[in-house]
């Protein structure tokens, strides 16, 4: 009887377009200082899909607007400083994921790097809980690596550098 509505439950699944849930990750995102990593401001729940990884944000005490959504390629949220010598909140997180070496910053439905993801929406009461869709990656993409919400949005082009987005406030790394 198990093995019946097991196979029951991966027919079902394979029948909802979009929504094929072969794996899927829930991070925790904190906020960074210069100080270094701060109190929990929710979770991300990111799971494979036909369309692509489709992010689920659980997030609160954020800033009310648009904020900049990136994958990056470090393996940590912990400050770092920077040529300068200045503490930089998050910098310990590195650049943008781009293992294609494209250095170009065009959003997750471009052809630059692959660590561009949608912007987060953030309601007056300072939650998000929209889903957004990255069509190039996978949770396997993810694991090992900072998922970081900036200060500012993102214009999804490399000027102003970066897509504009500013100070990395928030962080969480995909197990």
């Amino acid at each position: 009887m198990r093995l019946l509505a097991s196979l029951l439950s991966l027919c079902v699944a394979l029948l909802l377009p979009g929504k094929l849930q072969a794996s899927s990750l829930e991070i925790d995102i904190h906020t960074i200082s210069k100080d270094g990593v701060g109190e929990s401001i929710g979770t991300i729940v990111a799971s494979d899909s036909t369309n692509g990884l489709v992010i689920a944000p659980s997030l609160n005490n954020l800033s009310e607007g648009e904020h900049g959504f990136h994958l990056h390629a470090g393996t940590s949220c912990q400050a770092a400083l920077n040529d300068e010598k200045v503490s930089i909140p998050g910098l310990a997180a590195k650049g943008h994921w781009d293992p294609e070496n494209t250095n170009t910053h065009s959003g997750p439905f471009g052809d630059g790097h692959r660590g561009d993801l949608s912007r987060l929406v953030v309601n007056a009461d300072g939650t998000t809980t929209t889903e957004v869709v990255a069509p190039r990656l996978s949770t396997a993409d993810l694991r090992g690596r900072a998922l970081i919400v900036h200060a500012g949005g993102d214009t999804y082009s490399d000027n102003p550098p970066l897509g504009g987005g500013g100070e990395r406030i928030a962080c969480g790394i995909a197990g």
